[in-house]
């Protein structure tokens, strides 16, 4: 990394605890948002988090001279210490390593991981070559507040330390979790303020963005011929090593030991990356929605569950998650997320318990695959979650979720987003899309035939409703289908805006609801006008509303999400659409890996490391947006690369959909086994 590249590198790494906590910064080592931080812990996994410690000042004492191994931004963009002479690589797997050339013979490596299941964070640092009389010194800056906001100087922070043989204690806040250290470093207390961190990220996105942190003191190691550790984390997490007679160093040396064999069992970099997502909740799991800022939300889970599970293998994980968002099953509807904060949760989405159907389905099947039977009392769980979902969308439930008359399900009231498109400004929707929008019916139609499957009284409500869909939705002058029906519930008003969402009619789904014909318009049409390298846009660039570049503040940003953005979890959706409307053969699959997927995983490299971006912008270059980290976007792209785009065992010109609605098509409800 030569000294330009260093003050430009802003690929962010995440390294999570498996409880909803993380560590997240920058490979230039700078922190340009508030959620940069190493220790960031959920109190009640996985949510209520707090930011405990958001970095460290780090000086390497060589032969007088102090060179520093850290940096930070501070008021008026000044960078201090400046380690642009110094720092010259980093890697991020399996974990993040910094290496620091000060001389010719002098070289520091600076590692950082966390290890699973622990909200602690293990920081080292080494010399390549013995050099008498190094020393390092670390300087911890403390944050204790909500992730979200932060943190200003004031008179109510306690400073007060309490040491042990190998560990020292601080509680700055009553009503926070405790913080420990352990390390086999002198700690010199030394109280101190530093004042105006900033935030770069933060001040380009509209919000405020300096921050004051506290430091207790200074951590001095002797460097000359061992490796310096120290161990950040709540007390809680550190209680059972905090009072080991055991070293620091040996106690690390466990962890690393431990955490690396843990990750080099995933065959990939994708699947190593996937199990950042996987956290607990309650007595089972659940799914992160993305890094740094979002905590577990319906329809992410169950959608991204799909790819980060399911098509990796992970069945016990998958059914796990299931049963425990089973449990909150009201009304024939899921929550659509568990504030962070904690609090009730919030029931505004009417696919959220969709895509749950979706996913016992696909479960069943990866079981099925494996010779594998679900336990008796597991199976009655899904199986009643199932049908307490379908009977309540059937009898009708909140927010003006009801079957209509014509078998298709309307949604929707004033001042209420309940579609993934779901962008609210000062309580206004952005995209309302009131009525019935067209992936609903391609999800509800899925949800029937499911339900159908075990439950012949769905077969009706399933029958009528498709062959409405068909008749409603398909829109001749434009070979494409509306995004829209019944706008705002007025009878026969139709929304034909291009969007993505009518590619759940022919692919990201089992059940595939327009005939080989038809699907095929839709594919070259969407490809030609919203397909990018990150995948489709939101919005046709032809369409006036459309704005390529997602910029501005927070009200501007929220205005434009799904005006234009690229979102690469629809291209899961997209890649199977152009993958069955081929017949599904091998060579279409080959094809689209090499079209498709090549450029995805470029983007793995780029911006969020190892992980895909929740957006990009829709104008080229197609620059990330958004969250960095997000789990249904690196779970779609997993399920292409190891379900959609495998080889199948037996080739030729038969669909993956379960079925297809055209007489005659050669795409039928056989589904071609892998």
């Amino acid at each position: 990394m030569d000294d330009a590249l260093h003050l430009a590198d802003n690929r962010e790494w995440v390294e999570a605890d498996g409880l909803g906590g993380f560590a997240s910064g920058r490979a230039d080592l700078t922190r340009s948002r508030r959620y940069h931080a190493l220790l960031v812990t959920a109190t009640k996994p996985p949510a209520e988090r707090v930011a405990l410690v958001a970095g460290v000042e780090a000086w390497l004492i060589l032969d007088g001279a102090r060179i520093p191994l850290s940096t930070n931004r501070y008021q008026g963009d000044a960078l201090y210490p400046d380690i642009r002479g110094s720092l010259r690589s980093f890697q991020h797997t399996p974990w993040p390593r910094w290496t620091f050339e000060i001389a010719s013979n002098v070289i520091v490596t600076h590692e950082l991981f966390v290890p699973r299941g622990r909200s602690a964070v293990v920081m080292t640092w080494r010399l390549v070559s013995p050099h008498a009389g190094c020393r390092l010194e670390v300087r911890p800056f403390l944050s204790c507040r909500d992730p979200h906001a932060l943190h200003h100087e004031n008179p109510s922070f306690d400073f007060a330390t309490t040491k042990a043989a190998n560990s020292v204690r601080w509680r700055p806040y009553q009503g926070l979790p405790g913080i420990t250290a352990l390390s086999d470093a002198q700690f010199e207390t030394s109280p101190d303020w530093y004042r105006n961190f900033l935030y770069a990220d933060e001040r380009e996105r509209g919000f405020d963005h300096l921050e004051d942190l506290a430091s207790p003191g200074v951590f001095h190691f002797d460097l000359s011929s061992r490796e310096a550790a120290l161990v950040l984390g709540t007390e809680d997490s550190l209680a059972d090593v905090a009072d080991s007679k055991s070293s620091v160093r040996a106690r690390v040396a466990d962890w690393r030991h431990t955490e690396l064999a843990r990750r080099e069992r995933n065959p990939s970099k994708l699947l190593r990356a996937a199990e950042a997502y996987i956290v607990a909740r309650g007595e089972g799991s659940t799914i992160v929605a993305g890094y740094p800022w979002f905590s577990d939300w319906g329809r992410d889970t169950f959608i991204a569950m799909r790819g980060l599970c399911l098509a990796a293998g992970r069945t016990q994980d998958a059914l796990a998650i299931l049963l425990e968002w089973s449990k909150h099953v009201s009304q024939g509807m899921l929550p659509n997320r568990f504030p962070d904060s904690g609090g009730e949760p919030e029931y505004n989405s009417v696919d959220a318990a969709l895509w749950f159907v979706i996913g016992v389905h696909e479960l069943r099947e990866a079981l099925a695959r494996q010779g594998v039977r679900l336990a008796v009392a597991d199976e009655r769980a899904l199986s009643k979650a199932v049908r307490s979902i379908l009977d309540g969308h059937l009898a009708g439930t909140r927010h003006g979720i009801a079957v209509d008359k014509d078998g298709l399900l309307r949604a929707g009231e004033p001042g209420v987003q309940l579609t993934w498109m779901d962008a609210c400004v000062e309580g206004c929707v952005i995209t309302p899309r009131t009525g019935k929008p067209v992936e609903i019916q391609a999800l509800w139609l899925n949800a029937l035939w499911i339900g159908q499957l075990k439950d012949k009284r769905h077969r009706k409500a399933f029958d009528l409703g498709r062959k409405s869909f068909q008749s409603r939705f398909w829109n001749e002058s434009t070979g494409s289908l509306y995004d829209v029906v019944d706008c705002d519930h007025v009878a026969g008003i139709v929304d034909a805006t291009l969007r993505p969402n009518q590619l759940f009619a022919i692919g990201g789904l089992p059940l595939q609801l327009l005939s080989r014909a038809r699907a095929r318009r839709v594919v070259d049409l969407v490809e030609q006008n919203l397909w990018t390298p990150v995948g489709p846009r939101s919005l046709d660039p032809a369409d006036t509303r459309y704005v390529g570049r997602y910029v501005g503040g927070p009200s501007e940003r929220d205005r434009i999400y799904h005006q234009g953005a690229v979102w690469p979890w629809l291209a899961g959706a997209f890649v199977e659409a152009w993958v069955r409307v081929r017949g599904c053969t091998n060579e279409a699959r080959r094809e689209a890996r090499a079209r498709f997927l090549g450029p995805l995983l470029q983007h793995v490299e780029c911006a969020g490391l190892g992980h895909v971006s929740e957006i990009a912008d829709g104008d080229a270059p197609h620059t990330p947006r958004g969250c960095p980290f997000q789990a249904w976007s690196l779970g779609e792209l997993i399920r292409l690369d190891a379900v959609v785009l495998a080889p199948a065992k037996v080739d030729g010109t038969v669909c993956n959909a379960a079925s297809c609605s055209e007489s005659g098509c050669v795409m039928t409800a056989k589904v071609v086994r892998r």
